[in-house]
């Protein structure tokens, strides 16, 4: 599997997944009424989170982004989802 195919199926089966799962959670705090400006920013930024990923696709099916890049971008989802978890 070529690593632009690892990183394609990480943002697709997992990244996207656990952000679009976050911001569902994010909207029923809001739909509860129980929401402040703090959850509103992370919203915004769930959602232009979840944007920048879906950008990222697109220039990974059209080949735009290379071998090293690819490196990089997994090594920041892990290192991402790393700190999540402590």
């Amino acid at each position: 599997m070529s690593i632009q195919k690892e990183l394609e199926d990480l943002i697709k089966n997992e990244v996207l997944i656990e952000i679009e799962d976050y911001i569902d959670e994010l909207f029923e705090i809001v739909a509860a009424k129980k929401e402040n400006d703090e959850i509103k920013e992370e919203l915004k930024q769930m959602q232009e989170m979840k944007k920048e990923f879906e950008d990222m696709l697109v220039d990974l099916v059209h080949g735009d982004i290379d071998d090293e890049e690819c490196e990089e971008i997994i090594a920041e989802i892990n290192d991402m989802r790393k700190e999540e978890e402590e």
